[in-house]
C-alpha cells in the first residue's frame, strides 16, 4: 500500500497518542482542536507562564511571571507524547514577567523585568546560570503595562529587539519620541562589552516603530527579515462622546521594518489614533473602512483625515479585545502563528484561541488584503467562551521546535500545550482512552476530539 505523507504523518501521530500514557487533563474547560491538528497537554502547575524558548540542547526554557525561569526536559515518544522528564527553577527572580530570548550561540540567556533587560552566561548542557546578572537595556519602568517582549534578530546578529508598552496615565507622553514610551527598539549588543553600562531604551537603539500602545508579541520573518509586531489596542474607548467600545479598536499587525534600520520609525498613531473593526458602531463615520484610522475625539487638532495622512495604518486589523499576545513564523515563512489571550472589558467574550495566518515567503509579508477580516485559522480555541476568562485557557507565549511543533502557553491556567499537524480529518485532543466524552464542544475549523479517563502526571518544579 502507498502512503501520502499527510496519512503517515496521521499514522505516526495516531499511534503516538494510543500508545502515550503519560497524559495531563487540563485544569480548565477542555479546548477544540482544528481539524488537521493534534494536540496535548504536556505541563501544568506552572506560575503563569508566558514566553518559551529553547536552548541548544532542547530543553524547554519557561518565563513564570513573578516567579523566575524554570528549565524542563522531556521523554519524546513521538508525535505530542512527551512525558515530563527533569525540571528545576534555573533562575529565581520574581521580577521577571515575560520576555526571553537566547543568543545565536547559545551561550548568554536575556529575560526581561519592567525596568530592564538582564543577561545571564548559560551553560545549556548544564542547565544552570554562571554569575550575577548583568543589565544591557535600562530606564524602562513605568506603570500598567510592564511586559517587555525580547527577540534577538537572525537578519541581523548580535541585534535585541525590545518592546515597551505605553505608561497609560501618562498616555500623552508616547506622543514624545524621546519618552521611550510605547516603542519597538533594537540595540546592537555585538559591542557592548562587559564593563559598558546598558543601553537608555529611551535615548539608544534604533526605533522600529513608536505610537504603539502595547506590542506584547514581536517577530522577524526567517527568509526576508521583516520585523512584525502585533498590538494590544486600547479599552473603554468613546468616539466623540459615545462609547463604541464592544467592537472597537481593533487589534493591529503592523510592519516595523528591518532590524538593520531599514523602513523603520513609523508613527502608529497612540493614544490619539486607532484601527477601525465595527464601522457601524462609530458615529460619524463617513469615510471609515475597516482597518482605516479614527480619531477618538475630533477636533481642530485631530481628526481622521489627520490620522490617515499623519499615521501609519496596521498591515491587518484583528477582533476588538482579542488581546494579541505572540507572533511566530514557521521555518519556510509561509505562515504565522498568533496567540490571542482574549477579552476582559467586553460583554460577550471574543478571543482566547491560537491561530495561523498565511504569509508571502518571497516578500515577508502576509498575503492578506489590508481591508481582510476573514484571514485568520484557528488552531486551537475554548469551546464556550461563556466561561471566559475565569474558566478557560487564556493562550500567551509560543514557540516551534526543531520538529515543527508548535508550543503554547497558558498563563492563566498554568500550563504548557503541544500541537502538531496531522493532515487527518479530524482535530485530536490527546488523552488516555476511557470515558468516552470528546472535545465538549464544536467551532469553526474544528472538529470533535479525542478525550479520556483524568488521570495525570505531576510536574516538579
Amino acid at each position: 500500500m502507498k502512503y501520502t505523507l499527510s496519512s503517515a504523518l496521521l499514522f505516526a501521530s495516531t499511534a503516538a497518542a494510543q500508545s502515550c500514557s503519560s497524559v495531563l487533563v487540563p485544569a480548565k474547560a477542555k479546548p477544540v482542536v482544528a481539524q488537521g491538528w493534534q494536540a496535548q497537554l504536556v505541563a501544568g502547575g506552572l506560575t503563569k507562564p508566558r514566553s518559551i524558548a529553547f536552548d541548544s540542547t532542547g530543553a524547554v526554557l519557561i518565563v513564570e511571571s513573578g516567579k523566575g525561569i524554570s528549565r524542563h526536559r522531556f521523554t519524546d515518544h513521538g508525535g505530542t507524547c512527551l512525558a515530563p522528564d527533569h525540571s528545576h527553577m534555573l533562575v529565581e527572580m520574581k521580577e521577571l514577567n515575560h520576555g526571553i530570548t537566547l543568543s545565536a550561540d547559545g551561550a548568554t540567556l536575556y529575560a526581561s523585568t519592567a525596568e530592564a533587560v538582564l543577561a545571564w552566561t548559560y551553560d545549556a548542557r548544564g542547565g544552570a546560570v554562571r554569575g550575577e546578572p548583568r543589565r544591557v537595556v535600562a530606564n524602562m519602568s513605568n506603570s500598567d503595562l510592564v511586559t517587555r517582549t525580547l527577540l534577538m534578530s537572525r537578519a541581523k546578529p548580535g541585534t535585541l529587539i525590545v518592546s515597551r508598552g505605553s505608561a497609560e496615565d501618562h498616555a500623552l507622553h508616547a506622543e514624545n519620541v524621546e519618552s521611550g514610551l510605547s516603542q519597538v527598539r533594537a540595540f546592537d549588543l555585538t559591542n557592548l562589552t562587559s564593563g559598558d553600562g546598558p543601553y537608555d531604551f529611551s535615548s539608544d537603539g534604533i526605533v522600529l516603530g513608536w505610537g504603539l500602545r502595547n506590542s506584547v508579541g514581536v517577530g522577524e520573518h526567517p527568509t526576508a527579515g521583516t520585523v512584525y509586531a502585533v498590538e494590544n489596542s486600547v479599552d473603554g474607548v468613546e468616539r466623540n462622546g459615545v462609547d463604541v467600545h464592544e467592537n472597537n479598536p481593533g487589534e493591529e499587525l503592523n510592519f516595523l521594518g528591518y532590524a538593520n534600520g531599514t523602513e523603520t520609525g513609523r508613527n502608529f498613531g497612540y493614544p490619539h489614533c486607532f484601527a477601525v473593526w465595527q464601522v457601524d458602531e462609530i458615529p460619524d463615520n463617513e469615510g471609515l473602512s475597516v482597518g482605516k484610522q479614527f480619531a477618538i475625539q475630533e477636533n481642530s487638532t485631530h481628526r481622521d483625515e489627520t490620522c490617515e495622512e499623519k499615521y501609519a495604518p496596521p498591515r491587518l486589523t484583528f477582533p476588538a479585545h482579542y488581546a494579541p499576545m505572540d507572533i511566530k513564523f514557521t521555518p519556510d515563512g509561509q505562515k504565522a502563528y498568533l496567540s490571542f489571550r482574549g477579552s476582559f472589558d467586553r460583554s460577550s467574550p471574543v478571543g482566547y484561541r491560537v491561530s495561523s495566518l498565511a504569509w508571502d515567503d518571497s516578500t515577508g509579508h502576509p498575503i492578506a488584503s489590508a481591508e481582510s477580516t476573514d484571514a485568520l485559522e484557528d488552531v486551537i480555541t475554548n469551546a464556550d467562551l461563556s466561561v471566559c476568562p475565569d474558566d478557560c485557557f487564556r493562550p500567551v507565549g509560543l514557540a516551534l521546535d526543531d520538529l515543527g511543533r508548535l508550543w503554547v502557553a497558558s498563563d492563566s491556567t498554568g500550563e504548557i500545550y503541544v500541537l502538531q499537524r496531522t493532515g487527518g480529518d479530524q482535530g485530536v485532543f490527546v488523552q488516555p482512552a476511557g470515558d468516552g466524552s470528546d472535545n465538549g464542544g464544536n467551532g469553526e475549523n474544528a472538529a470533535a476530539g479525542v478525550w479520556g479517563r483524568k488521570t495525570a502526571l505531576a510536574v516538579e518544579i
